[in-house]
């Protein structure tokens, strides 16, 4: 080699390391997003060819089903290159490229077809039938368009470093809570396949910034256990998982990235999902001006006993609500006020409602000030009036401290409404306790649960399904990782007296041999917005704390969790043969013995609150 080339080549390496080490500094922008976002554009090229192909085999007359579910799953595994930022920037093309195989309806009413792999997985698994060819075609020509809505965006937006390092994290997250579960491959059963190639795309972005242990390691644990049924994923998350995204976090510190901090539930700083500072309590206040104090907590929690709140005087939110009941009232449903009538639901939970973007079992309302309002202000549930109370309150001096010392206002002549609305979300939001033993366990401690108990998280991430509606970790219906929506659910909940359902059962059955169950009258969220698809919906609850909060489901129709794990094992509502054309809980039996129920069980009672 000449002396020039030599030079060439050595000014090119200089080059290359200066343009490296500005961007991981934070200096001016440069090659590193170029070529994430160069990558990112030739995996949607792939992702597109093989949507294409699978389109000329599904308009052929002479393919083979064999032939499109190959070329079905080729395209899983491109679309699951670029997850990591495809779901990132693009959320509302990823929703039509891979989005869940039943309408869904957004809190505002906006309706959203199904669309996507998910539904073409459901047209080819476990048969093809060709009376579906023009809807299969259909749903590929809606990939191919999501496609190129990720290449306008990846061909001319810029991708910030701090958006990479925040994305593949949170696909990670994905991985742990939605991968390995089955969630988007039900039927197709490769979900170790899928989350691999997952992880070897983050490994790759990754590796412009530095090089990050445990991802050969983790994809290769993947790839060895590709068992759906027993796979480990509580080895999974805790050996594998938890090494990655705190490497993420280490080297975008070490690199001192410069980070957009945003409101949301799930900290940006977090390490892994169960640091004991991963969520936001604040998340789904109104505004920074209603975020927790202690101040705001003290008043919260004397106004929560106070019964001067309702209009006649007898009850207050803690007489429903009560601490000694996990914050339920152990009823299968509580009285209106002043009368014997039954309310029309069970009382649920407040433990951790601060983390879910929608209260009550309609979702009819986003915070928890919102929640409180309509409550006292409820004619049968506490009757009072927001109005007269303030005036009360300002009539006694102690709560002219308390209101004075969380809402510090010059001149004060009275107090607002929203601060009493306020003072009770605050207090909610204090009742947020991810403390259990399972998320020691978790943290490290082994000894936090017993063999049991662990097969048990095993089987509700895995064969039972559980963990694809109440979402790890606060299993509830609060979509993971982005947490910016949550799930109501229609799985057929009965309107039978519980002794029914357990007549059947005792009859050397289960309870599928329940006879005339009929679906609970209750329209759920239908009667909040009027989609065919919300008849009998209701908000998916938390199973944290259920050990301690039955009866269980909306009408409070199950008095143990046995019967629960029952009604589930046996295919919801359709099960006990009640006709529920709209019912998003699979119909197909789960086939789960007793022993394995009785794991499940003990693994929902590790879930209790400290």
């Amino acid at each position: 080699m000449t002396i020039n080339r030599w030079c060439r080549a050595i000014l090119l390496i200089v080059i290359v390391g200066y343009v490296f080490f500005s961007c991981t500094e934070g200096k001016p922008k440069a090659a590193v997003e170029r070529v994430i976002a160069q990558t990112l554009l030739a995996q949607v090229d792939s992702l597109s060819a093989l949507c294409r192909g699978l389109q000329a085999g599904a308009e052929s007359s002479s393919v083979k089903e064999a032939v499109l579910r190959e070329d079905f799953l080729r395209a899983r595994l491109a679309f699951k290159k670029l997850e990591w930022a495809a779901e990132y920037f693009e959320p509302a093309a990823s929703r039509v490229v891979n989005g869940p195989p039943v309408q869904e309806v957004e809190l505002s009413g906006v309706v959203i077809e199904p669309g996507g792999l998910q539904v073409i997985e459901s047209l080819l698994f476990p048969h093809y039938d060709t009376a579906n060819k023009a809807e299969l075609i259909r749903q590929i020509g809606l990939i191919l368009r999501g496609c190129n809505k990720y290449t306008t965006h990846f061909g001319n937006i810029d991708i910030l470093d701090w958006q990479v390092f925040d994305a593949v994290k949170l696909e990670v997250f994905r991985i742990e809570t939605l991968g390995i579960t089955g969630f988007d491959n039900p039927l197709s059963g490769k979900s170790m396949d899928e989350s691999a190639v997952s992880l070897e795309s983050v490994k790759n972005a990754l590796s412009y910034y530095g090089e990050i242990g445990g991802f050969d390691s983790a994809a290769g644990y993947l790839k060895r256990n590709t068992d759906f049924n027993t796979f480990n994923r509580a080895e999974f998350i805790t050996g594998y998982c938890d090494a990655i995204t705190t490497g993420i976090t280490d080297l975008e510190g070490k690199l001192k990235i410069n980070i957009t901090l945003y409101n949301r539930l799930l900290n940006q700083d977090a390490k892994t999902l169960f640091d004991t500072s991963a969520f936001n309590v604040n998340a789904y206040a109104p505004d920074p001006a209603s975020f927790i104090s202690p101040e705001k907590v003290a008043l919260g929690k004397v106004l929560f006993a106070d019964v001067s709140l309702s209009g006649d005087g007898t009850r207050s939110c803690q007489s429903c609500h009560q601490p000694g009941r996990a914050f339920s009232d152990g009823l299968v449903k509580n009285t209106n006020i002043g009368s014997r009538e039954l309310l029309a639901r069970n009382t649920p939970t407040l433990l951790n409602a601060a983390l879910q973007p929608a209260q009550f079992y309609d979702l009819r309302v986003k915070t928890l000030e919102d929640q409180s309002l309509t409550v006292v202000q409820n004619k049968v549930e506490m009757h009072g009036s927001m109005r007269l109370s303030v005036q009360r309150l300002w009539q006694d001096t102690t709560y002219r401290r308390l209101f004075s010392t969380a809402f510090p206002i010059a001149g004060r002549t009275g107090i607002d409404t929203l601060e009493v609305m306020n003072a009770l979300g605050s207090y909610v939001r204090s009742l947020v306790f991810l403390n259990s033993r399972f998320d020691e366990y978790m943290r490290g401690n082994k000894a936090a649960l017993s063999a049991e108990e662990v097969n048990g998280f095993n089987l509700f991430m895995g064969k039972a399904k559980c963990g694809t509606c109440h979402y790890m970790p606060l299993f509830n219906g609060n979509f993971p990782p982005r947490f910016v929506k949550t799930d109501a659910e229609v799985i057929g909940v009965p309107a039978a007296a519980q002794a029914r359902l357990r007549d059947g059962a005792a009859k050397g059955g289960t309870q599928g041999d329940a006879k005339g169950a009929v679906i609970d009258a209750d329209p759920g969220r239908f009667a909040i917005v009027a989609a065919e698809s919300f008849k009998h919906a209701f908000k998916t609850p938390t199973v944290r704390n259920a050990a301690q909060t039955g009866p269980y489901m909306h009408n409070g129709v199950f008095g143990t969790l046995e019967e629960v794990m029952d009604f589930y094992n046996n295919g919801g509502g359709s099960g006990l043969g009640i006709k529920v054309p709209n019912q998003t809980l699979p119909f197909d039996k789960l086939d789960l013995n007793v022993n394995e129920r009785n794991e499940i069980i003990a693994f929902i009672k590790s879930l209790d609150s400290k």
